[in-house]
């Protein structure tokens, strides 16, 4: 599996946007939930999950959408499992590391 990785430095920040390829352009909306995988936001770099991840790991705001790349990112511990909401059962997850 591959994901889309979009980098982007904004006022310090190391923004991270990933998901999984077969959800790009996607739109999930559950009750009050929604959530646009847009390609504008989301579309960078094609990768492994394993690049995916180490980008990871360096983000301190991060976006996590997709089945494979969320799970990936739970094993490594870098979100939480009380942190992960389902749209759809598309499941999304937000880093946010506070200095």
């Amino acid at each position: 599996m591959r994901v889309y990785l979009n980098q982007m430095q904004r006022e310090g920040e190391y923004i991270v946007a990933i998901c999984d390829q077969n959800i790009i352009g996607q739109f999930f909306e559950e009750g009050d939930r929604c959530i646009h995988v847009n390609e504008k936001f989301y579309k960078g770099e094609l990768v492994t999950v394993e690049e995916g991840l180490a980008a990871l790991e360096q983000a301190t705001i991060a976006n996590i959408v997709g089945e494979c790349i969320v799970e990936k990112a739970l094993e490594a511990q870098l979100i939480h499992e009380r942190g992960i909401i389902r749209i759809q059962n598309v499941p999304h997850a937000q880093l946010v590391v506070t200095k």
